[in-house]
């Protein structure tokens, strides 16, 4: 039986602390579940501290590529990115700061089925401050609303996703507002979802480039003009 062929990747900002674990312990968790896999960390234009360390990353496991930013582009730039360097049948891709378990990747291999395209993780119990947690599920609730989404997580970033439904779902987006394009689109494109519950941790590294009211703002308002383009004008993004 041939074995799943599974593209990873992983979008890194300054995600120094981080990025050293998660690739071995993605490499291990692969070769349990015998994956025909590769993997690409996405640099969207790191310092200095978290380049060395993806040079030495890239030395040492011959598996991983690195693929470049020189400027930042956002985490939709980098998502793209991403899903632009996939050559595998299904993609895997979780955030680099490790509020995920990339263990927990066998949660999604195992609900593969031909009547799958993709398999969302959602969130056990959300562990971040206070603010974080009510403002995640504020935002939640909203694109759930304003795009008629039918998730129980909408931003939980722990998804593998056939190949081939890129052929049909163009992203655009370079901020964070990627995630209610792209899932909006593949609902609209009737492809066919997997829920499954994986845990969510504490950040033991960085902070957050979400939780400070200007990007909040911002966000709102890079949402308002997705929403409009896609809800009223009917756009594709």
């Amino acid at each position: 039986m041939a074995k799943t062929r599974v593209s990873i990747f992983y979008p890194c900002y300054n995600d120094w602390g981080t990025m050293g674990s998660m690739v071995m312990l993605t490499i291990q968790t692969a070769e349990r579940l015998n994956l025909d896999y590769d993997i690409t960390l996405i640099d969207d234009g790191s310092q200095e501290h978290t380049l060395d360390l993806l040079k030495e990353i890239e030395r040492v496991f011959p598996q991983v590529t690195i693929v470049r930013h020189e400027k930042n582009r956002g985490y939709g730039g980098a998502l793209r990115s991403g899903f632009a360097a996939a050559t595998g049948d299904w993609v895997f891709y979780t955030d680099g700061d490790a509020q995920y378990d990339v263990r927990e990747m066998d949660r999604l291999v195992e609900a593969i089925s031909d009547d799958v395209d993709v398999v969302q993780g959602y969130k056990i119990t959300r562990h971040d401050p206070l603010h974080r947690i009510v403002i995640g599920r504020m935002y939640h609730h909203l694109v759930r609303l304003a795009f008629g989404l039918k998730l129980r997580d909408v931003d939980c970033d722990f998804r593998l996703i056939r190949r081939r439904v890129f052929d049909t779902v163009e992203l655009k987006s370079d901020s964070g507002v990627i995630c209610a394009e792209m899932m909006t689109k593949i609902q609209r494109a009737n492809f066919r979802v997997a829920e499954v519950p994986v845990h969510h941790y504490e950040r033991q590294h960085g902070k957050s480039q979400f939780f400070n009211f200007p990007r909040i703002f911002r966000v709102l308002r890079q949402l308002s003009g997705l929403w409009f383009r896609m809800v009223i004008q009917g756009k594709d993004g």
